[in-house]
């Protein structure tokens, strides 16, 4: 028997699981435009932007007290007229994929950001990438146009369809 996983806010301790999980869409992937691994202690200050309150929050799931994937909100851009607005990701334990937990996360930090000051929310899926995008336009999400070849990763160049939803 399967239990469902718990989502949580996230923790600092929970920072070297995450980032576990974050490396290997870094190593295997072109999913994230990052290239170089990092370590915890790397992460760290990405990690600290995170608040239990404001736009900016982290949600993990854990099963059997592992994490096995996140949700998180971010600055969109830096320019004080952007601060409305978030980019929004989710990231999964390639053994966690294929069960629900990638919307569960994103369930969870939406039902977090209802009440703050926001407007929209966007997510940069890198094309193809079905499954993401099924995931967000379930989610409310709409696709907002593509960056054609707009990274180049593990030898070739990669699209981005961006997409948003309007938040309460």
């Amino acid at each position: 028997m399967t239990t469902e996983p718990v989502i949580r806010i996230a923790e600092v301790g929970d920072l070297s699981a995450i980032t576990e999980i974050y490396n290997h869409y870094v190593r295997e992937t072109a999913v994230t435009f990052d290239v170089e691994e990092f370590s915890p202690h790397e992460r760290r200050p990405w990690f600290e932007q995170f608040q239990e309150t404001g736009p900016h929050r982290l949600v993990v799931a854990e099963e059997a007290r592992r994490v096995v994937g996140y949700a998180c909100s971010t600055r969109f851009r830096p320019k004080a007229a952007y601060s409305t607005s978030v980019e929004t990701s989710v990231y999964l334990d390639p053994g966690a994929k294929g069960r629900e937990i990638g919307a569960r996360l994103y369930a969870a930090l939406f039902d977090q950001l209802r009440g703050e000051d926001l407007h929209r929310a966007y997510a940069g899926v890198t094309q193809p990438n079905p499954a993401s995008v099924a995931l967000h336009l379930r989610l409310g999400f709409r696709s907002a146009g593509i960056y054609r070849e707009v990274g180049r990763k593990l030898g070739r160049y990669w699209d981005v369809e961006w997409f948003e939803k309007p938040l309460p």
